[in-house]
């Protein structure tokens, strides 16, 4: 006790015997003594200097975990702790999600659109439209997006023809796809439906050079903002699409959704919209 009571004094004499810059030099000092010995040991451990039972005397270091509690599919889950930046590795798609878009009729007026938006989506969605857009309402959508152009034109016809779009609960709307999403006049998104957009990417035709592919990119960016900004979505979610790399995903939370106007009310569960169709066969039945 004695002998930690003397130490106590003499640090104590020390720090009122020298001035303010040689304390900060020792702090400084000790700082960088603590870095090194950190990093030391964590070189030593990665190269099998030291055995097991030693490492497990090197500092801790964090580790990334999955959100448990997040609303995004599992295949979207790896986030960062504390959910302030939701980047996460751009999933493969699979099955349907890879092949090109296809559309179907479904009932309550809804035209489901699943898959990647390929050259000539477009195209094939307004010949879709052409053929029975008197009976579409909302457009749903399921794709991990795709060609930036074909999306523009397919959100700006949905626009056009004041249709809604919604991403159903369990499904997402990834890259591209969000451009879909922002052409409808109504925009609804389900219980974990994931929605997120990385940057865009210059397609390389293998003589362009790297000035002439970034001045391409940079001309679809303006486009994109540009589009946005007539759809009355906020300009932010292009800003966190710009800060992705475009091997990545940023996911945005339900509330942001709301607060950047990507999403203006949430989507009608499968009950509620049943419920109204059963009370009409209901009373048709008695009567």
């Amino acid at each position: 006790m004695s002998g930690s009571v003397a130490r106590s004094q003499r640090l104590h004499a020390w720090l009122s015997g020298n001035p303010d810059q040689d304390v900060l030099r020792w702090i400084f000092r000790s700082v960088v003594a603590v870095t090194v010995a950190v990093l030391t040991a964590d070189l030593a451990a990665g190269n099998g200097w030291i055995s097991a039972s030693d490492a497990s005397l090197a500092p801790e270091t964090p580790q990334l975990s999955p959100g448990i509690d997040l609303p995004v599919p599992a295949v979207l889950a790896p986030w960062l702790p504390g959910g302030d930046r939701r980047v996460t590795a751009l999933p493969r798609p699979d099955g349907a999600m890879a092949k090109p878009m296809t559309f179907e009729l479904l009932s309550g007026g809804k035209l489901m659109a699943t898959g990647t938006i390929t050259p000539g989506s477009s195209e094939a969605f307004a010949a879709e439209i052409a053929r029975r857009g008197d009976y579409v309402r909302t457009v749903v959508l399921n794709s991990p997006g795709g060609s930036v152009n074909d999306a523009l034109a397919m959100g700006r016809l949905i626009r056009e023809k004041k249709f809604a779009t919604e991403v159903e609960a369990g499904k997402y709307c990834a890259s591209s796809c969000p451009l879909v999403f922002a052409g409808g006049v109504e925009r609804r998104a389900g219980t974990n439906a994931a929605i997120g957009v990385h940057q865009v990417a210059a397609v390389s035709s293998g003589k362009a050079a790297p000035r002439d592919e970034m001045d391409v990119a940079q001309r679809i960016s303006a486009r994109c903002q540009r589009y946005l900004g007539d759809m009355g979505i906020n300009l932010q979610v292009w800003v966190h699409a710009m800060e992705t790399p475009h091997d990545r995903l940023f996911v945005f939370k339900p509330d942001e959704l709301k607060s950047l106007n990507l999403v203006t009310t949430g989507a009608t569960p499968a009950a509620a919209q049943a419920a109204p169709a059963a009370a009409a066969a209901t009373a048709k039945t008695r009567s």
